[in-house]
């Protein structure tokens, strides 16, 4: 039966790292995808200036050199488990272990994004609504009408800068959502409350054709699940009625 997958995190490091997560997804797919550069970029410098923005305002990388230590600590433990995955641990352990020693360094490879006179002149546009016109920004124009392969050749050298955090984030959050297989519940009147403690992250499940859609609220102590009805008139509105989920809590 298809689904639709919802997640939400349940302390602000979580966060941070789905909404990087996110802005990766979005940029690498101006990359991948066959629509042309000069519709998709937008979609490529907003979710490029706002990983910039994000790491630059919170420390990620030390929080990633943390969590990576811990999976690195997890990942030996494991070892020892009889009938273990040894070839798909080592290559875990082996990753874990290069991104540490690439993020320990006293000075990151994005921070040449920073030093980069075009999207220095493009971020300060950006950051104004609108700001991105042709006639604002000539020589955006201008770098549109390149060859794309020069063009796209540019924007994977830009996001090869950023793959020690990608790689980080991605290894992290892979291991988070290991953490809880899913379970079916079912919640009267639409409502679920349970204990928080120990949790990172809630993944939750409807079946594809549900009529309703769930909103979280809470922390690592408590989450409340309401479910809720789109409604012409006001927007949304509870759903009163029994609500069938899988939940996964890791």
């Amino acid at each position: 039966m298809s689904t639709v997958l919802y997640e939400h995190p349940l302390n602000e490091r979580i966060r941070s790292y789905l909404k990087l997560e996110q802005l990766f997804a979005q940029a690498y797919s101006c990359i991948n995808n066959d629509l042309a550069i000069k519709v998709s970029h937008p979609i490529f410098f907003n979710a490029l200036f706002s990983i910039l923005d994000t790491l630059e305002r919170n420390d990620i990388r030390g929080e990633l050199i943390k969590d990576l230590e811990k999976l690195e600590q997890n990942l030996v433990v494991w070892s020892k488990v009889p009938d273990v995955d040894t070839t798909a641990l080592t290559e875990n352990l082996t990753e874990t272990v290069k991104l540490i020693a690439h993020l320990r360094v006293s000075r990151p490879t994005w921070w040449q994004l920073k030093e980069d006179k075009l999207l220095t002149c493009l971020r300060q546009r950006f950051a104004i609504q609108g700001g991105s016109s042709s006639f604002d920004l000539p020589q955006l124009h201008f770098w549109l009408h390149q060859d794309e392969r020069q063009i796209k050749g540019e924007l994977k050298q830009w996001l090869s800068l950023l793959i020690d955090i990608s790689s980080a984030l991605a290894i992290i959050l892979k291991f988070i959502r290991l953490r809880a297989e899913f379970e079916s519940i079912e919640a009267d009147s639409g409502f679920y409350q349970d204990n928080g403690e120990g949790l990172l992250l809630l993944r939750i499940k409807l079946a594809h054709d549900a009529s309703y859609y769930p909103t979280v609220s809470g922390n690592k102590f408590r989450y409340s699940i309401r479910f809720m009805l789109p409604c012409q008139h006001t927007g949304r509105r509870y759903a009163n009625q029994a609500t069938a989920f899988e939940l996964a809590r890791c």
